[in-house]
């Protein structure tokens, strides 16, 4: 009988160990065919993804075999937990385990758009040696604003402390007492307050009904003319029109964005800005977060397929 059916393309060490085991399905590109996932989703007790697979209701239920659904990241907009729940269907995913490389992503491009890194290694890489050309900013003394203060938000602004910034937070889900706010000495404010005062904004909100578009012609108003914009989230809480107008205009000095609206996107105007850093989805990516990732859901499926109780599940069934 088919075990388990791999929509995307994750592969690894953690994988193989599965293949030793189980009965593996290897399809990298049944993402892009709806259909054909529907079709085959079946025949197998566990579906492992990534966030490219949409594993709506109608995939759910047309896995009449499916008992755990393991999502290989942090964000859950891709999977349909309450079909999942409602199939007593288990979903697993991973909450931790790529949250340092995207705070590492997230304070590296911080400190390019400070320093004008991207555009003074191409200048100089033309040939040119425009000293004055490149004059930047310290963010020593600096307001750092985080917008989502989870494990993500958490992580990326003790390194901003690192480096002598000020933290603020925006999260509506915790309380002034929140420990790790405590450790950062963090001041929790207002969205509204927050982007009045912080001299970088850097956004770690899941893409959810109360979000998407939460980052809008009003909300970039009210951010310093002075200030960045970053973005390693979801490209969904951002109206990437709004951002082109703001970066445009001069309503913020810069932006990074490692999201998009639509991924991949249609080249356009954000493309040509100069004071925008665009990276494609890369925040989890590197080696050793990918590793844990793939031995934490890999270890889960396992686990659930032996009939255990998963270490990460997402719901109760």
């Amino acid at each position: 009988m088919p075990d388990i059916l791999i929509a995307e393309n994750l592969r690894g060490a953690a994988v193989d160990v599965l293949r030793s085991r189980f009965d593996v399905t290897f399809m990298p590109e049944l993402w892009k065919y709806p259909a054909k996932l529907l079709e085959c989703v079946g025949d197998f007790r566990a579906l492992l993804v990534r966030n490219q697979t949409d594993v709506n209701a109608a995939v759910i239920g047309a896995g009449k075999k499916l008992i755990v659904i393991g999502r290989a990241g942090v964000g859950l907009d891709n999977v349909d937990v309450a079909a999942a729940t409602k199939a007593e269907v288990l979903v697993t995913s991973t909450p931790d385990q790529n949250a340092i490389s995207v705070a590492e992503l997230a304070i590296g491009l911080m400190i390019s758009l400070a320093r004008m890194i991207p555009a003074a290694n191409l200048d100089t890489k033309n040939g040119n040696w425009n000293r004055l050309q490149y004059v930047g900013t310290e963010l020593y003394g600096k307001t750092f604003g985080i917008v989502g203060a989870g494990k993500i938000g958490y992580l990326t602004a003790r390194r901003a402390q690192a480096l002598g910034m000020k933290v603020l937070a925006s999260d509506p889900f915790i309380s002034r007492d929140n420990i790790l706010l405590s450790e950062l000495n963090a001041e929790l404010v207002s969205l509204d307050d927050l982007l009045a005062r912080a001299d970088v904004v850097s956004c770690h909100l899941p893409s959810t009904a109360e979000t998407q578009g939460i980052f809008n012609a009003e909300r970039f108003a009210k951010m310093k003319p002075t200030a960045t914009f970053l973005n390693t989230s979801r490209g969904e809480v951002v109206v990437e029109r709004d951002l082109l107008d703001a970066l445009k205009s001069g309503g913020i000095a810069g932006a990074a964005i490692d999201v998009r609206m639509v991924e991949p996107p249609v080249a356009g105007e954000l493309e040509q800005l100069p004071n925008l850093i665009l990276t494609p989805h890369i925040a989890a990516f590197t080696q050793e977060a990918q590793d844990r990732v793939m031995n934490a859901i890999c270890d889960d499926v396992t686990r659930v397929l032996e009939g255990k109780s998963a270490q990460n599940a997402v719901n109760r069934v």
